[in-house]
């Protein structure tokens, strides 16, 4: 395809876009079905060719009806990643405060970003050409902002809802709000001691809007999908993802693992 005509046709995609984008719909907020509570999890962090590339640790604690969620992971290379999450679950809910920090070899630019759900100040810093990046800016959040919720939100779905639709603040690292647009793709079976169980397969699609919306997918731009497995049954629980840790980035899993005991050599003390 030539310059000229891909130059014409982004121009006419502007425009259809530019006259047919709807205006925003109100929020649904998610009720709350599960109360969260005190938890720690134990996460491994693999690369598209299955080799673990960082642990991690799924913390949180609940103050009055406010929950707070930090997900840390240390990479084998010495690369971290962590989101510390804060929202509120009286009867929906609701996004307070977000922070994602990102820095090392595995990330292609050092960044650290915090939202402020409430008053929409959102505030990032960052590393462009080697050189540092301050960016303050103050965003309209919607209600039903979904930053570090998603696998919350995913196991308070109404039973037999097979679609939901969150907004996202991203970070490009101006902020842009766009949706996440989640669908319901079946079930898949796992193991668990050598007995078999079933996860729901939820596909998480990024859609921009807009006119940069349109044209995203023309300029290879568009995010790629995100795959969140959470346990069927009476106790919903979030089992595994498949996705990208920050934009462009690799295919990576997040799974849940238990701890393992290293041997006791012969002779040793051991507790019964």
């Amino acid at each position: 395809m030539s310059t000229q005509l891909l130059s014409r046709i982004l121009l006419i995609a502007c425009a259809i876009a530019a006259l047919l984008w709807p205006s925003a719909l109100p929020a649904d907020l998610v009720a709350v079905r599960y109360q969260e509570g005190l938890l720690h999890g134990f996460l491994l962090l693999r690369s598209d060719d299955g080799v673990v590339i960082a642990v991690g640790d799924w913390t949180q604690f609940v103050k009055g009806d406010r929950v707070t969620s930090n997900l840390i992971f240390r990479f084998k290379d010495g690369s971290l990643h962590q989101e510390t999450t804060v929202y509120s679950q009286r009867g929906k809910f609701q996004l307070l405060s977000y922070h994602i920090v990102q820095k090392g070899a595995a990330f292609k630019q050092a960044s650290e970003t915090w939202l402020n759900a409430a008053t929409g100040q959102f505030t990032a810093r960052y590393q462009e050409d080697g050189k540092d990046k301050n960016l303050s800016e103050n965003v309209q959040c919607p209600a039903d902002v979904a930053n570090g919720m998603v696998p919350t939100l995913l196991e308070n779905l109404q039973p037999g809802a097979e679609q939901a639709t969150f907004s996202f603040v991203a970070s490009t690292p101006k902020p842009r709000v766009v949706k996440l647009a989640i669908a319901y793709e079946g079930e898949d079976s796992f193991l668990v001691g050598g007995t078999s169980r079933k996860a729901k397969r939820y596909l998480v699609k990024v859609e921009i809007g807009g006119v940069a919306g349109v044209v995203a997918p023309l300029l290879h731009k568009q995010p790629t999908d995100t795959h969140v497995w959470i346990e069927a049954g009476e106790s919903p629980v979030f089992i595994r993802s498949q996705g990208a840790l920050y934009e462009g980035g690799p295919i990576w899993t997040i799974e849940l693992t238990g701890p393992t005991w290293p041997d006791k050599s012969p002779g040793s003390n051991s507790t019964k």
